[in-house]
């Protein structure tokens, strides 16, 4: 790690948390490297550029002000001329001096200051412009005396003199023709100058404000370059700063710029790593490369991010160091938006949580090992903190008080796990209470007995133990019984041996009475069974043949028989079929009652049996016209006789078409339930009423009275169904309304009752 932190200390990144500080660029490098010559040298040459500026200025202003005195010297030469000429003309036309100069006073005069004397041969000014009346003054009082103007004429030219009044003016006199003498024309030297004087104010404006510009440009520039540098030095100062608290923290700082894909990674996370920095930043499949592939996948992170779905991480994964070995990083980062670029930013922070994660896990194995050695004894264990919350607990505990896992929870209170607990009731005070100790005796609500032991722990917590007594209470209260039961038994020795004693006489009489009762009734029984047996055997015998005689004269075998015959040989068949039916019917009540009956179960399917028994009554259905329909599943499989069960349905079904009336409804529905299935019989006949509903299923009985039978039959057929529903393992029940009908529901469960015979076996 030195060696890292050696090299990192040697090669920097030029950024500060991510942020590019300065240009790549070979010339701005260059210029970096010269900046602070430039600091020195730019305020120097700006300085002496603004002394040469005022000095080219100064010259440019005194330049300026001779051009104008020698435009103007060469206007008032052109003017003078001009008057004189025109003067010379007028005076030939008779024209006065005055109005002459009036003439040329509005265009060459007034609008430049200039001034006109005009003399007579005498030397008296007789006209002046502006006029300033009549005066005997010549034009030597207006010029002075020491000017050579009106002594040389024309000669002179323009001079510059000044006035006996002060001021300096441009002076030219000419010579006129008689009867005038000279001509003066004066314009005084400020405005001559005048036009100069703007023009030097404005160039002065304009160099004044320019060097002005250039000052505080100057001053920007320093102030600016002050500014830059000392931004540099607490750049480095921070970055130095952040180092070395990441250092000391373990902690790496980075910041992926998600459109182009580049990651920076801090100098503090290449000594975190070990490894040597090679530029400013890394690619993405380089940082994939360093990553372990199964606790972080940038590219998923990455896509989830460009659809918006996160905007910030907070995970841990294992990272590669320079020795090749798995670390472990716990990385926190948020998106933001960078304000010059507008591009989308992952910052963040990376911190080594390594040997958090091993004390983590050293942590939960002790723990797991704590709570294995608390559940693994035979007492009730409760540890409670210095707040009374919850610590730890086992699962006698859990049991003693009766609550669900998921109340106890680390950091619940005690209020509240008592709250929801069924507390035990105290039954005495404590047996004893030591100092930071407490036991005493709890009974439950279920009888059972606890001692608990509690003691307080070293931090103010407290841990309780509690122990089952409940078999030496047990004993204990036994042995008192015991001592009250044998006083007691002692006491009434000779009362209840006198009354076992006739006790033992009763019994030994109604014993007698017992055994002549069964012997009367076996009796009964086996005559019962005789006369059936040898009235089916009598009964049965002839019926076949009456029934076999009958087919063959219904048939015809031997000969044609008469219309009418052959009517009584139909009636003479149904009946013994009838007859037989009835008497088969009786047999199997009888085999049934004495236990004779015998099951051969097999698994067959529903729907064949129901279509046999409904094949059964078809010819009836269709007389009496019935509508007759089948809803449910009938592709069941149950575990029954199929004989018996064709028997249960048919009777059933051959109950609802004989009560139920012509142009009626029949149905059949099937439902599954849990380990059975109910078959429904509905139909619309005339009904049973609510007194014989318990009645109807018993051998013999009818629904209608002894006096009035509309309808044949036994009345064994439903007592028949019952009973071999029955030994099936199943129920059959009725629900009738007079005149509404009836519905009949036949419970079978699909394994022939085969549970339920196993659970009276057992």
């Amino acid at each position: 790690m030195s060696r890292a932190n050696a090299e990192c200390a040697s090669v920097r990144a030029d950024t500060i948390l991510g942020v590019a500080r300065s240009l790549t660029h070979p010339l701005y490098q260059r210029f970096e490297s010269f900046e602070p010559a430039f600091r020195t040298a730019i305020p120097v040459l700006v300085g002496l550029f603004i002394v040469i500026l005022s000095a080219g200025a100064a010259i440019q202003t005194a330049a300026l002000r001779e051009d104008a005195l020698l435009d103007a010297t060469g206007d008032m030469e052109v003017i003078s001329a001009l008057i004189a000429r025109e003067l010379d003309n007028g005076t030939q036309a008779g024209k006065e001096p005055a109005a002459i100069l009036a003439t040329i006073a509005a265009k060459h005069l007034a609008s430049h200051g200039r001034i006109v004397h005009i003399s007579g041969a005498d030397g008296r000014v007789v006209a002046s412009e502006p006029a300033i009346g009549q005066t005997p003054r010549t034009l030597v009082d207006f010029l002075g005396q020491a000017q050579p103007l009106t002594v040389f004429g024309d000669r002179a030219g323009v001079m510059r003199i000044t006035l006996p009044g002060g001021p300096e003016v441009l002076a030219i006199v000419r010579n006129l023709a008689n009867p005038l003498g000279q001509v003066a024309v004066l314009q005084p030297v400020s405005r001559a100058l005048s036009l100069w004087q703007d023009r030097r104010t404005s160039l002065g404006i304009l160099f004044g404000a320019a060097g002005a510009v250039l000052a505080m440009t100057t001053l920007a520039f320093m102030l600016q370059s002050k500014r830059a540098s000392a931004a540099d030095e607490d750049c480095d100062c921070v970055r130095e700063r952040i180092d070395t608290a990441l250092n000391r923290g373990h902690c790496g700082l980075w910041d992926w710029d998600l459109a182009r894909g580049r990651i920076y990674w801090s100098d503090s996370m290449y000594a975190l790593l070990g490894y040597d920095r090679r530029g400013e930043y890394m690619s993405f499949g380089e940082v994939m490369s360093f990553i372990h592939h199964e606790d972080v996948d940038l590219y998923a992170l990455a896509d989830a991010i460009s659809r918006g779905e996160t905007s910030h991480i907070d995970q841990d994964f294992r990272v590669r160091n320079a020795d090749d070995e798995w670390i472990w990083l716990k990385a926190r980062a948020e998106l933001v938006v960078d304000r010059r670029t507008q591009s989308h930013h992952l910052v963040g922070i990376v911190v080594d949580i390594s040997e958090q994660r091993r004390m983590a896990e050293r942590t939960a194995t002790a723990d797991a090992r704590l709570r294995d050695a608390v559940e693994a004894i035979s007492e009730a264990f409760v540890l409670w903190d210095s707040e009374n919350r919850l610590v730890l607990c086992n699962a006698k505990y859990q049991q003693l008080h009766q609550l669900a896992p998921d109340l106890l929870l680390t950091g619940t209170s005690h209020d509240e796990i008592m709250a929801l607990s069924a507390q035990p009731h105290i039954d005495r005070e404590p047996a004893r209470a030591l100092r930071g100790s407490a036991s005493y005796e709890a009974r439950l609500s279920d009888g059972r007995w606890l001692q608990i032991n509690g003691r307080r722990t070293k931090d103010g917590g407290s841990v309780s133990v509690g122990t089952d007594i409940t078999k030496l209470k047990q004993q204990e209260e036994r042995l008192t019984q015991s001592e009250h039961q044998l006083l007691m038994h002692v006491t009434d020795l000779k009362a209840s041996r006198q009354k076992l004693e006739a006790q033992a006489q009763q019994l030994a009489e109604l014993a007698e009475r017992y055994l002549e009762q069964k012997a009367v009734a076996e009796s009964a029984n086996r005559a019962k069974s005789e006369f059936l047996a040898n009235m089916s055997h009598e009964l049965r015998t002839p019926l076949n043949a009456i029934i076999g005689f009958s087919e063959i004269m219904e048939g015809e075998l031997f000969g044609p028989l008469g219309e009418k015959y052959t009517d009584y040989v139909r009636d003479i068949r149904s009946s013994g079929g009838y007859l037989l039916g009835i008497i088969d019917d009786i047999l199997d009540m009888s085999r049934i009652e004495s236990g004779k009956m015998r099951l051969e179960r097999s698994e067959i399917a529903l729907g064949p049996v129901l279509d046999e028994a409904v094949r059964k009554v078809q010819p009836e259905m269709e007389r009496k016209r019935l509508a007759f329909s089948v809803e449910g599943p009938t592709d069941t499989h149950i575990d029954a006789d199929p004989h018996a069960l064709y028997q249960i349905l048919g009777n059933l079904l051959d109950n609802a078409v004989k009560f139920t009336p012509e142009g009626g409804r029949i149905a059949v529905r099937t439902r599954h339930v849990p380990g059975a299935i109910n078959i429904f019989i509905e139909d619309t006949g005339i009904g049973i009423p609510k007194e014989k509903i318990e009645r109807v299923g018993r051998p013999f009985e009818q629904v209608e009275g002894d006096l009035v039978r509309s309808y044949k039959g036994s009345g064994l057929g439903l007592a028949i169904a019952r009973s071999l529903t029955e030994l099936h393992g199943g129920s059959l029940r009725l629900r009738s309304a007079m005149g509404a009908g009836t519905v009949v529901m036949v419970h079978l469960p699909l394994d022939g009752g085969a549970g339920r015979v196993t659970a009276q076996a057992a």
